[in-house]
């Protein structure tokens, strides 16, 4: 296997593909805090011109955590779709990326080899591409699910209601989705990111959102964004589980930091459609981000973009429902200004679709991160024209519990209007029939929290 590229007159060469992926990756704070980084933008051209040569079956043969040492290189690698991975398997990353960018490339040609491509594969195609490259094929994959309503369809964009407390008052969260909802917001869903984990304080909010969610007879799902085996235990209590989540990583180690492992999540994911209360079929919800291995010290050498991939490889077992790139959540030591998370957002969003995922985004940042107002509202717009199934929506998009800038209530609507989208189907009938939305603009009830209260 050629590692090596001879510019203007010198040398470069690369000891692993896990090296050429991670001296490719465009410059992330986090690959610099890992050392794994290119020395120089030249460095970088070398890196990727080796990595364009580079056929898709060599990186199969590569994963960057060995088979032998890792729980999620095994599942990706024994349930790879061998039909569909044979359609790609001899294209070079240079002419997997033109082939993704083609026009006779649409939609559907892509989901029919999505199940046939390695997480690894999808990294590899991300660096290569342009914002706009990541944009156009990103807005191509459209993946319908559905629960209590249908995500993914054409000309729609959703959003997540996030009506955090600091003490998970059960009166404050119903006052901020009340809220939220008469903005138009959270056909994706009601999700609580909960102060106390219990199962028994999880199962107080759910039980007060289904609630509110059953009188007003509004179609999405309610969610409490617990640990997964609080979720499991709140199930036993009864609790009417719109959605069951948790937080991934890219690695078996990584997710031993977060208390999983797939036997667990596959034993939740059993369990969640015996017990939960969503239709379905698609019936699961995960968060991850960038840097979420190497904060950890569980990312094994490899570049945060590949170990984000390996999460969608790891999350489409389950057929979630939701998976939200946290971007700018982390931190600065991974994504250290706005340039940094716009390119990372867009990246993941790329990828996800490109497996086969129903990826949304929590375009944010931390308050200790280099971004601003405008540029966080700029990768909103970004991620709407990319296809990005849904969006974040809190009161005035700063969160008071999790102490990060986010987007608000208000941010949705316009969003929606500019891009000429809508929410989903049946979450937009319902917005007619409350009088919170009119056609094309808002209507009298707009912004009226009573009017689910």
């Amino acid at each position: 296997m050629q590692l090596g590229v001879t510019i203007r007159g010198s040398t470069y060469r690369f000891g692993s593909v896990k090296e050429v992926l991670a001296k490719a990756n465009p410059p992330k704070s986090g690959d610099d805090l890992a050392a794994i980084s290119a020395a120089s933008a030249v460095e970088r051209v070398a890196a990727r011109a080796v990595l364009s040569e580079l056929t898709l079956a060599a990186l199969r043969a590569a994963p960057v955590v060995p088979y032998e040492e890792d729980e999620l290189t095994r599942l990706v690698e024994d349930t790879l779709d061998e039909q569909a991975y044979a359609a790609v398997k001899d294209l070079s990353v240079g002419q997997f990326r033109e082939w993704l960018l083609e026009d006779k490339t649409t939609g559907p040609v892509i989901r029919s080899v999505a199940a046939g491509l390695t997480p690894e594969m999808a990294a590899a195609a991300s660096k290569l591409m342009s914002n706009l490259d990541l944009m156009v094929v990103g807005s191509k994959c459209e993946v319908v699910v559905r629960a209590n309503n249908t995500l993914g369809l054409p000309g729609r964009l959703s959003s997540r209601v996030q009506p955090n407390h600091p003490t998970d008052d059960v009166q404050g969260i119903l006052y901020s989705a009340r809220e939220g909802l008469s903005y138009g917001c959270g056909d994706a869903v009601i999700g609580v990111n909960p102060a106390t984990d219990t199962a028994e304080s999880t199962t107080e909010i759910l039980k007060a959102l289904d609630q509110v969610t059953r009188k007003h007879g509004v179609p999405t799902q309610n969610c409490v964004l617990s640990h997964v085996t609080v979720q499991m235990r709140a199930l036993d209590l009864g609790a009417p589980m719109g959605l069951m989540f948790q937080s991934l990583s890219g690695s078996e180690a990584g997710n031993k930091a977060f208390g999983i492992s797939i036997a667990l999540m596959d034993e939740a994911w059993d369990k969640m459609k015996r017990l939960g209360a969503t239709r379905g079929p698609n019936v699961m919800y995960f968060e991850t981000g960038q840097g979420s291995a190497l904060s950890s010290a569980a990312h094994h050498g490899a570049d945060q973009v590949t170990l984000e991939a390996r999460c969608y490889g790891f999350a489409r077992r389950y057929k979630p429902f939701l998976v939200n790139t946290v971007v700018g959540f982390i931190g600065p030591e991974y994504l250290e200004n706005g340039p940094q998370i716009t390119r990372a957002a867009l990246e993941d969003h790329f990828m996800g679709k490109l497996l086969g995922l129903p990826m949304g985004c929590d375009a944010c940042f931390t308050y200790h991160a280099s971004m601003s107002q405008d540029e966080l509202e700029s990768l909103k717009m970004l991620l709407g024209a990319a296809g990005c199934t849904y969006l974040m929506s809190l009161p005035v998009g700063d969160d008071i519990m999790l102490n990060y800038q986010s987007s608000s209530f208000h941010d949705i609507p316009s969003v929606q209007r500019v891009l000429r989208k809508r929410p989903a189907p049946e979450f937009d009938a319902w917005l007619a029939r409350m009088g919170i939305w009119d056609g094309d603009k808002p209507g009298e009830r707009f912004g009226d929290p009573e009017v689910v209260g």
